[in-house]
């Protein structure tokens, strides 16, 4: 058997690493061609990476411009433990106001541990005018978990 096909991750395997992990780095060509790479807060909608950032940002432009991007959620320390996602997708961007906002509470409660008060929904509000939802659609996704190996390389 082929090694990518003793590491590959099922649907399972990878949604757990997905909701385990905290961050993702988020990769969008920049104006001169190069990549732009950012590490972001995202949550899981329907196992997809939606994230939110300013409007103005540089991703943003970068995205509104030519909306593929790749994404990597990743983990371990040593070469047996390694294990991730990379999701090259096409970005489906929201600039909807109610939309921002949900997104901005679900990021918020994830990144908080706990319900949001009504103090967090009006901070989430405050920055919600100034920023937009990226829904991250797949186009491929790449997996690996040396785990799999058993410790043989």
């Amino acid at each position: 058997m082929k090694r990518r096909n003793l590491i590959h991750m099922n649907e399972d395997e990878i949604r757990e690493l997905l909701e385990e992990q905290r961050t993702v780095q988020i990769a969008t060509i920049d104006h001169d061609g190069w990549p732009h790479l950012i590490a972001m807060w995202y949550v899981l909608i329907d196992d997809q990476i939606v994230f939110w950032t300013y409007a103005k940002s540089q991703k943003a432009l970068n995205l509104r411009r030519d909306a593929r991007l790749t994404c990597l959620v990743e983990s371990g320390e040593s070469y047996n433990e390694l294990r991730g996602v990379q999701i090259k997708g096409e970005a489906i961007i929201s600039d909807e106001r109610e939309t921002v906002q949900q997104i901005g509470e679900m990021i918020w409660q994830r990144y908080t541990g706990g319900p949001l008060n009504d103090d967090g929904r009006k901070m989430v509000a405050a920055q919600a005018g100034k920023r937009m939802v990226v829904f991250v659609k797949p186009v491929e996704v790449i997996t690996w978990d040396h785990r799999k190996l058993g410790g043989v390389y």
